[in-house]
Order: structure tokens, then C-alpha cells, then sequence
């Protein structure tokens, strides 16, 4: 990526992230893929996240990102607050977001997983 250009693909995420994470990045953009279809993506590789949303408005119309850590992928979600989770898989204590530590790739595909993912992209569909 130029150091100019403001915005990434995600393959940017997938060279920032350790070889051992960017399975758990592919299957997460997959699960956003098939609760999604129409998804919309902004990359922030200085950031290292890639956000979906309903449209291009980060604070208004994405509802969840993909975050890489040095040990970890975040899926983050950023109306997080609002979400039933009583598989308690939820961190965070800020007004509104929230985040899931995936470590592996069997609990990216996990049911809990899929759930928050289709509240959150729910909770943003008026915003289309």
C-alpha cells in the first residue's frame, strides 16, 4: 500500500497479521460475507483493522471490525452494548463498544460468534 493512500484492501490485514492468525481473519470476512452479502469494507492498515458496515460511515453505519493483536484477532463491534450475549463472550466497558478475543479458528465459526454478528448487522440496517 502507498503511504498516502488513506485506505487498504484486506489483503493489508491478512501481510499484518502472524501466519498462525490469517485463518481466523478469512474465516471471520467470510462469516460478515454469508450474514451480509452486500457488506461494505474500509480497510485502516495503519489502524490494523478492516471495518463492514451498511455503508461507508465508520461511526454510523459499520457494525463490527476485525482487529489484529500480536496473540489475537479482535471482532470488534461498535454499537457492541446493545447486543444480547449469553454466551458472555462480549469485553469492554466502554459507552458502546465491545470486542471478542478469537484465538483460534474453531470459535470464529462458532454459533455465539454468528449470532452477535447478525444483531449487530440487524441494529444497523435502518441506517441503509
Amino acid at each position: 500500500m502507498d503511504a498516502k493512500q488513506k485506505h487498504g484492501k484486506f489483503k493489508d490485514i491478512l501481510d499484518i497479521a502472524s501466519p498462525a492468525l490469517r485463518p481466523i481473519c478469512e474465516s471471520l470476512r467470510s462469516l460478515v460475507a454469508s450474514q451480509h452479502a452486500d457488506f461494505v469494507e474500509v480497510v485502516w492498515p495503519n489502524h490494523k483493522i478492516a471495518s463492514f458496515g451498511v455503508g461507508p460511515k465508520k461511526l454510523t453505519q459499520h457494525y463490527a471490525y476485525i482487529a489484529v493483536q500480536s496473540l489475537h484477532i479482535n471482532l470488534g463491534f461498535y454499537h457492541g452494548s446493545s447486543l444480547a450475549d449469553p454466551a458472555g463472550l462480549l469485553e469492554g466497558t466502554g459507552k458502546e463498544l465491545r470486542h471478542v478475543k478469537i484465538r483460534d479458528i474453531s470459535s470464529a465459526g462458532s454459533v455465539a460468534i454468528a449470532s452477535l454478528l447478525r444483531q449487530a448487522i440487524a441494529e444497523r440496517r435502518p441506517y441503509e
